[in-house]
């Protein structure tokens, strides 16, 4: 059966229902598919395509030409998923009308159905403008990872009651400048809790404990295929590096014994010889 694809409507509908779903990262066409075959609500075409798929050690260098190059099969692959992308570092921090073009050419030219920027207070201006022209706007606070090196790096962020209230007040000021949602980012349990309580659109959270509204997991991290970190709030639901390097592993086995190709996997249909021309 074809699930039924979340509207924007449905973000604060689920949150109302105290109906929880699941977020996860797709940046290619065949990864879509699967996850489109799941019953995995949302997609993001993140900007974490820098270190899974181009092997950077942040995400600064991704720009939007990039974001739009990946996220394009995305869309294609993932129908019946909601997809949200990223405003790549650069984008949008120079002025609201940068922000506004981005987020417009962004929306235009991937099809999706909504896009995401980070940061609190200080983009309340530029959240407002994209969604008065007309596109839905996700937030991100918490560690941000376009700007982690201003934050003293990939740590937990909101470990003091000073910075846990700055960010509670971040997230209302974004529900204010009109976000559907807010993704919080590696942030201690309580303050998501408390968060979730005094802000009206739903948290989605990776990294922020059990008491949010949606549960936001890197793909590759959480089926076991990066291999070159394991963030603590990452769980494996799945081992497939090692199922995929097994399986390399056999090809190279059999090829080199002769196993593969066998009959079974070569074109034995008698091939007449076309008669000479001359």
């Amino acid at each position: 059966m074809t699930k039924v694809k979340m509207s924007v409507a449905d973000f604060k509908k689920f949150k109302e229902d105290g109906k929880k779903y699941t977020f996860v990262t797709a940046y290619d066409y065949t990864t879509a598919t699967i996850v489109d075959e799941s019953e995995t609500e949302v997609i993001l075409v993140g900007d974490s395509l820098a270190m899974i798929m181009l092997g950077e050690t942040t995400t600064v260098g991704v720009t939007l030409d990039d974001i739009i190059h990946h996220a394009k099969p995305v869309r294609k692959g993932a129908p019946n998923t909601f997809v949200i992308t990223d405003l790549p570092f650069g984008s949008y921090n120079v002025s609201v009308e940068q922000a506004v073009i981005s987020a417009n050419r962004l929306f235009m030219e991937t099809h999706c159905d909504a896009v995401k920027l980070e940061g609190g207070v200080e983009m309340a201006d530029k959240i407002k403008a994209i969604v008065t022209a007309g596109i839905p706007v996700c937030g991100h606070i918490g560690l941000t990872p376009q700007t982690a090196t201003m934050l003293g790096g990939f740590r937990v962020q909101g470990g003091t009651p000073e910075s846990a209230r700055k960010l509670i007040d971040d997230a209302k000021c974004l529900e204010e400048s009109g976000v559907f949602a807010i993704v919080l980012e590696c942030v201690p349990s309580v303050v998501a809790k408390q968060m979730r309580k005094e802000v009206g659109v739903p948290i989605l959270g990776i990294g922020a404990g059990p008491d949010v509204d949606c549960q936001v997991l890197v793909t590759q991290d959480l089926l076991g295929m990066y291999g070159d970190f394991k963030p603590k709030f990452v769980k494996h639901f799945a081992q497939i590096r090692k199922e995929m390097v097994a399986g390399l592993n056999k090809f190279h086995e059999e090829t080199l014994s002769g196993e593969f190709p066998s009959e079974e996997h070569s074109f034995n249909k008698k091939v007449e010889v076309l008669p000479r021309l001359y």
